[in-house]
């Protein structure tokens, strides 16, 4: 009955290790897929001060394309209207341009609100003409720019932040936290199961 109990003991031993290994080798991955994918793009964010900002003009600047499917064929891509939006900020009077998040001049340096891809245009320009008075009634709101001016335009989320990155990185830290407890719980039981074993055998 022992040596059964010791066995069962054994294999529950071996599976949490397995499983604390398994959840510290996925977390190292999902480190390193934030670290090529995330990580670069926070570093290179330099929107790090906060400030109000106050609209001075909304346009419907351009309109822009948007593939609806992978197919490049001409009837796929569809057309539509793009905010800009220019602000100035509480302590100037230099107009700069508003980018929703840091990725928004990368798409579109035209456009401060690019729409997603919709067949029915017609809800697509209702949507931004929506977010177009949302604008012209805000008389101030909370955006961010780059103290050292190295970046002219004003962007209004950030969305590589030190807040976004935190939420990031806590789901794989802490899969990485609990694997490695579990690893090291079950290595210190067996240190002392093998100890208590060997101080039976010295007593007899």
């Amino acid at each position: 009955m022992g040596k059964k109990l010791f066995m069962a003991q054994k294999r529950g031993e071996t599976r949490a290790v397995c499983l604390g290994i398994g959840m510290i080798i996925c977390s190292v991955m999902m480190f390193f897929l934030l670290g090529v994918t995330t990580l670069p793009k926070y570093i290179k964010s330099v929107w790090s001060a906060e400030s109000t900002c106050t609209v001075v003009k909304t346009t419907f600047k351009e309109r822009t394309n948007c593939i609806h499917n992978s197919h490049t064929k001409p009837e796929n891509i569809l057309k539509y209207p793009c905010l800009e939006v220019l602000v100035n900020l509480n302590f100037s009077e230099d107009v700069f341009m508003l980018y929703h998040t840091e990725e928004s001049s990368e798409w579109n340096n035209k456009c401060s609100y690019i729409p997603e891809c919709m067949e029915n245009h017609t809800e697509v320009s209702i949507h931004v003409q929506e977010i177009q008075e949302i604008f012209n009634k805000s008389s101030a709101f909370p955006c961010y720019f780059d103290p050292k001016g190295r970046q002219k335009n004003i962007i209004l989320i950030r969305k590589f932040g030190p807040q976004k990155m935190i939420s990031y990185f806590f789901w794989p830290t802490s899969m990485f936290t609990v694997g490695l407890c579990m690893v090291i719980i079950v290595k210190v039981s067996q240190y002392f199961t093998m100890v208590s074993m060997q101080a039976s055998k010295g007593n007899t």
